[in-house]
């Protein structure tokens, strides 16, 4: 792994000292306790804001977390790749899905304590629904899955339980997301698409039905009589 800033013996006494401050005085609280693993996969979760991933990083200070975070590519082009880098960042084209999940297994299989912080969502932007990559990476690599969050009404970040993913994606996402219904993010338009979708859905679906049933009418063609034109 890259030399990150949770590396640097003296920046990172410094940045967790900063960090405290800075959540003190905007009014954020934390919640939760570091996980005694050596190795998992967290959430970022609900991901609607640019100001997720400083919040994120405060967060991860205060909790003497050293993190990694996967980030679109665009984000590590010169001259911001090296900072990017040292932050924790991880670049990868969101257009190889699933080389994304493969590699970040592997990088799991290489070294001994990694913690890697994905935005289930996978953008700020809104989404019909979430990824299933942070979900395959955790379940590929054999390590629980963190429940992350940030909770912009309350203004509170922090941790919650740890999650092992049996392989049951359907049964085990109902139960991540029971968790994180409660969380408000920073926009709420892009965090509840996903609700409007289904409700968009099912009525597609019953107009469909209505559509079947006409098509499956039979009509009966009647003879029809045209009088004669006398002259």
């Amino acid at each position: 792994m890259n030399y990150t800033i949770f590396d640097t013996p003296v920046l990172r006494v410094f940045f967790r000292g900063v960090s405290n401050l800075i959540l003190f005085c905007a009014g954020w609280k934390s919640e939760g306790k570091t996980p005694e693993v050596p190795k998992c996969v967290i959430i970022a979760a609900p991901h609607t804001s640019n100001w997720d991933l400083p919040l994120a990083l405060f967060f991860a200070f205060h909790f003497r977390m050293k993190i990694h975070w996967l980030g679109k590519s665009s984000l590590f082009k010169a001259p911001f790749q090296g900072f990017f880098k040292w932050l924790g960042g991880i670049p990868v084209n969101r257009a190889q899905k699933n080389q994304i999940v493969q590699q970040s297994v592997q990088q799991f299989e290489r070294f001994d304590e990694l913690s890697l912080m994905v935005p289930p969502s996978g953008t700020r932007a809104s989404v019909n629904k979430w990824k299933t990559g942070f979900y395959y990476i955790a379940h590929g690599a054999n390590v629980p899955i963190v429940l992350g969050f940030l909770d912009y009404q309350r203004k509170v970040g922090g941790l919650g339980p740890l999650f092992y993913p049996t392989g049951d994606y359907q049964t085990d996402m109902e139960e991540i997301k029971t968790f994180y219904s409660t969380i408000s993010g920073r926009y709420q338009h892009a965090q509840h698409v996903e609700d409007e979708v289904q409700k968009i859905s099912k009525k597609n679906h019953m107009l469909g039905d209505v559509v079947r049933s006409a098509e499956s009418l039979k009509f009966t063609s009647l003879p029809i009589y045209i009088p004669s034109k006398e002259n």
